[in-house]
This record gives C-alpha cells, structure tokens and sequence, in this order.
C-alpha cells in the first residue's frame, strides 16, 4: 500500500508541474486574446468552448473509460493536449495565429479532458486505499491551489519578457516529463470485464444515468453541486476581476492580492484536507462547507470596499473547496462499484459542469446589461443597497455577489436538510 502511495506521490508531482505549465499556457492565451480584442466577451468565449465539447463528450466518455486501458486514455489524452500547444507554438512563431485558432484548441482540449478526467478519477480509486481518499483529494486541491497562484504571475512575467513562445516552450517540457512518469512508473491495476466490452457507449451512458437515477440521493447530490457550480460562475469566476477592478480604481496591484487570497484559502484547505485527520459525514463537509463558503465570502465580497476585506472574502470563500471537491469524490468512491466508476464519474461530470457555460455568459451579461445600470437608478431599492454595497462603478456586481452570497448559503443548508442527502 505504501509503495503504491509512494508512487502516486510522484505521479501527482509530474501532474502538478504539468498543470502549471498547461495553466501558464491558458493563462498567456488570455492576455493574448485581450490584446488582439479589448473585448471581455471574447476571453469569456475561450471558457465557453472549453466547457461545451467536454460536457457533451461526458455523457459517453465514462462507457469509453470503463471497457479501455485508463493509462493509455491518460497518455492519449495528454498527448493531444500537447499537440495543440505545439499547434499554437508553430502559428505564433509564423504570425499566423488567429482568434478561431485559440477557439478551436480549446474545444480539442475540451474534447480530450472529457475521457482523461474520469480515466484519472477510476485510475486513482483503484491505486489508493480507501481510507487516504480524502487525503489525495486534499493533495489535489491543495496543488491546484499552489497553481492558481503562481501560474499567473509567472506567465504575466514570462509574457512580457519572451511572448507567448517561452510559455508555450516551458509547457511542453513540463508535459514531456509529466508523460515519461506516467509511462513508466505509475502502475494502474487493469480489469476491464467482458460486460462493458460488449456494451455499446450510448447503453453505458444511460445505465449511469439509471444507476444514478436509482440512488436518489446521490444524483441529487450532484444536481445540487451543479448549482453551486453556477452561482459560483455568476459571480467568483466571472466578474470578480472587473468589480474589484473597478471599485479600486484600475489598481492591478489590488487585485492580484485578493487573487492571491484566494489561492492562498484553497492552499490551506487543501493542507487541511489532505493530512487524512478531517474525518466525519460527507454530506455535511460538502454543504456546510459550500454554505460557509457563500455566506463569508460573497456577501463579505459585496459589503467590502477595500483590500483587507476583499482579501479575507477570497480566503474564505477558498478555503471549504477543497472540502467539498473532497467529500463529493469520497461519496462515489464509497457508493459506485469500480466497474461502474468510469460511468459515473463522466455522467458526473456532465452534470456538474452543465451550469459553468450558462453561469460564464449570463454572469457578464447581468453585470454589463442589468445590475450595473439598475444601481445608477435613484429610488428606495437602489438607496437601500447602496446603504450595503456601497456606490459608484462595480456596485451592482457587488449586488451580485450580495445575491449569490444570500442565496447560495441557504441553498446549501436547504440541501443538507435533506433527510437522504443527510444520510451519505
């Protein structure tokens, strides 16, 4: 068992140097993109394509993953991924890159992350012993956080200096090494049964979707996880940026601290997560934590007008993360036979992620079109929230993020009232 810990251990390093390099990548592209554009509707557009192939391909991906070899979809996977950063390297150097060309990168990424997500999730519940899954969950957390930390500063300083062909450079290296540590020592114990060689992709598809339909409680468990996920789109991961922008008058300083913040609460999360101590009831660590998350950070996001209060709103918005990403995967692994896994977890993903396009659109659009021009009204409503928010440019994304905070805490706590969710 240690040994086998010992090299997932090694495996999440590559893994994690790897991301930081596909992150720097993405990152450049967003700077890229705004510089050919000004336009924040087109860099919303680079999500928009990202999440749409892979929530469709989900919906067969999982049959795919459950009658196939889980290392050599990961490998398959993440060489495409690199084939589109050498797609984009060879454009950038000719002058030739466009637009379309980020657009359909990200689609072909999309596509590809629709197989390698669940072939990562059943490769890593068949090599880790149950009790240190909220461990490796923790661990992932905590170096996504580490990621999202450093990853813009880092491209932000590399952009600058050498353009988008450095970025693109280093995350190639990163996924040439990534690629040799899972080929030769990582080792997935494969049992792929005769039953899911035999079983066409869409018949896999619907029996997740019975097998979750026949457990209630789950499916309602990740029904209510893809509301979360778009409030959390609405707000957080949408107009964080241009309200924080705005109310500090431009000052990038500014909002690279709360940026930071932000990593720096899923950085604790996920230390806290993965030391193996927090144990307990996994309904209540994802809905108590997501309700934690909404009440102090969104609502302290929409009352604060200054850096110290932006900043501990991004902490606390950050830290119960890792929680809840570790108690929704624990809840499958307990539940869902591995020869199920693959299934499930494309179907789960597939309904989680279903939110994120509509909340990435309708985020920008509420704030630019609705909330933004209600706040410059004067009458009793617009007075009274001012009172809150606060006035000026960015109070009606403020208003927002005061809604999202409202609503999303009382949702998680009506959720985990919820007898048969209670009871996972």
């Amino acid at each position: 068992m240690d040994n086998k810990f010992n090299r997932y251990i090694i495996f999440w390093l590559s893994q994690t140097l790897s991301q930081l390099g596909s992150s720097m990548t993405g990152f450049a592209l967003i700077l890229w993109v705004y510089m050919q554009t000004k336009s924040a509707m087109t860099v919303s557009l680079m999500s928009f394509f990202n999440y749409v192939p892979y929530i469709i391909l989900s919906l067969i991906a999982g049959t795919f993953v459950d009658r196939h070899r889980k290392k050599a979809i990961m490998l398959v996977s993440d060489s495409v991924a690199a084939a589109c950063s050498v797609f984009v390297l060879i454009l950038s150097i000719g002058s030739g890159l466009r637009i379309w060309h980020i657009y359909f990168v990200n689609c072909m990424i999309g596509f590809m992350n629709a197989f390698q997500g669940p072939a990562s999730a059943v490769a890593i519940g068949k090599i880790i012993p149950k009790e240190r899954l909220e461990q490796v969950s923790g661990l992932n957390s905590f170096s996504s956080n580490l990621v999202a930390v450093f990853s813009p500063i880092l491209a932000a300083a590399l952009f600058g200096f050498g353009n988008l062909q450095i970025i693109l450079v280093i995350d190639l290296c990163t996924f040439v090494f990534a690629f040799l540590i899972l080929l030769f020592v990582l080792q997935i114990p494969e049992d792929i049964s005769e039953n899911n060689e035999k079983e066409s992709v869409l018949k896999g598809s619907m029996a997740g979707f019975q097998y979750l339909k026949d457990r209630r409680a789950i499916l309602m468990t990740l029904v209510t996880l893809a509301l979360l996920n778009f409030f959390s789109r609405l707000t957080y991961e949408n107009i964080l940026s241009p309200m924080i922008l705005a109310r500090s008058g431009n000052d990038s300083v500014i909002l690279g601290i709360v940026n930071a913040a932000i990593g720096v609460g899923g950085i604790v999360g996920g230390v806290m997560v993965s030391t193996g101590k927090i144990k307990g009831n996994s309904a209540r660590m994802i809905y108590l934590s997501a309700m934690f998350s909404f009440l102090l950070g969104d609502i302290t996001m929409a009352v604060g007008q200054n850096v110290l209060l932006w900043s501990f709103a991004g902490l606390a918005a950050s830290l119960p993360i890792p929680f809840i990403t570790a108690g929704s995967s624990v809840i499958l692994y307990r539940y869902v036979p591995e020869e199920m896994q693959g299934r499930i977890f494309a179907v789960r993903n597939a309904i989680q992620f279903s939110t994120i396009p509509i909340g990435i659109l309708l985020g920008g659009f509420l704030a630019d079109y609705v909330f933004e021009p209600f706040m410059m009204k004067q009458n009793m409503i617009t007075h009274v929230l001012k009172m809150v928010v606060g006035t000026g440019d960015g109070s009606g994304m403020a208003v927002m993020f005061l809604c999202t905070g409202i609503l999303g805490s009382i949702f998680s706590l009506l959720c985990y009232c919820r007898k048969d969710i209670r009871e996972l």
